[in-house]
């Protein structure tokens, strides 16, 4: 796992019984159209709240044992490449909006990953974007997995 942070130090400030909104906002990102919008939705209401933002990035861990070695490589300088670039714009929209945000890069499941990062940040909140595949409609999407997991409210962003 590797984190990274950008933008100014978060500082919740004095301790205010009845705060409104989120103070912790974990936004899943995978680079598809729906995850970058779910992305846009979570760094505004971030950004209203005077929240923390956490950017999770999961790469599926394919077995790679069992791939020829050229193959497993190119799939890992491609995991690399796709986190680099997501780094590279977290870390200009979190300087641009002035948004004290956070990248967290994690190897395996979407659904674990998310719930783990939640779980370690005390999320308020979590943002994904709607599943465009179809394999959701056998195993459930990773939105409807994670609002039966019921430990915070989950947005998903169309």
């Amino acid at each position: 796992m590797s984190v990274e942070r950008f933008g100014p130090v978060w500082n919740p400030g004095p301790f205010e019984l009845g705060t409104d909104g989120p103070g912790t906002v974990v936004v899943g990102v995978d680079g598809s159209r729906t995850a970058l919008r779910a992305a846009s939705y979570a760094a505004g209401v971030a950004r209203r709240q005077r929240a923390r933002l956490i950017v999770v990035y999961v790469t599926m861990a394919p077995g790679w044992e069992s791939m020829a070695p050229m193959a497993a490589g190119a799939v890992q300088q491609a995991a690399a490449d796709v986190a680099a670039e997501i780094r590279d714009v977290v870390a200009h929209r979190a300087q641009e909006l002035g948004l004290s945000t956070t990248l967290v890069v994690r190897l395996g499941d979407p659904l674990d990953a998310l719930r783990r990062t939640a779980d370690e940040v005390h999320a308020d909140m979590v943002v994904v974007g709607a599943s465009e595949g179809a394999g959701h409609r056998i195993i459930g999407s990773l939105a409807t997995r994670l609002v039966r997991t019921g430990r915070w409210p989950v947005t998903v962003v169309p």
